[in-house]
C-alpha cells in the first residue's frame, strides 16, 4: 500500500482508472458523457486529476462503463496486464468446465439423431 493516501492521489488513481476502463471499450470521452449524463469537460477533468468524483458521479459512470465502482480505485499494479492473464486462465478453465459438463449431460446432435 502507499504511504501517503491523500486527496492527489486518490483522484491520480481514479482519474488513470477512468482513462482505463474507457479505453478498454473503444469509447471517447464524449461518448461516456452522453452515456453517463456526466459532462465531457467534468469526465476531462477526472482523468487529468483536476477533478474528484461524487458517489453520485462515480454510480453514473460505473452504470455507463458496465463496471463495479471498486475497479475505478484498484492500484497501478493490479490495473495493468497482469491482472488479465490470471483473468484469462481462469476463464479458460471455466470455459473448459462447461465444455466436458455439456459434453457429460447434454446429448450431442449425432447422438440424436441416431
Amino acid at each position: 500500500m502507499k504511504e501517503k493516501i491523500n486527496e492527489e492521489y486518490i483522484r491520480q488513481l481514479v482519474g488513470m482508472n477512468l482513462r482505463r476502463l474507457r479505453s478498454l471499450q473503444n469509447m471517447s470521452q464524449l461518448a461516456l458523457s452522453v452515456n453517463s449524463g456526466v459532462a465531457h469537460n467534468f469526465i476531462n477533468g477526472v482523468e487529468n486529476f483536476k477533478k474528484g468524483l461524487s458517489a453520485k458521479t462515480l454510480a453514473k459512470l460505473s452504470a455507463a462503463l458496465k463496471v463495479e465502482p471498486y475497479q475505478f480505485f484498484l492500484p497501478e499494479n493490479m490495473a495493468d496486464n497482469r491482472i488479465h492473464l490470471y483473468v484469462n486462465d481462469f476463464n479458460d478453465s471455466l470455459q473448459k468446465m462447461v465444455k466436458d459438463l455439456t459434453a457429460q449431460y447434454i446429448p450431442s446432435e449425432r447422438k440424436k439423431r441416431r
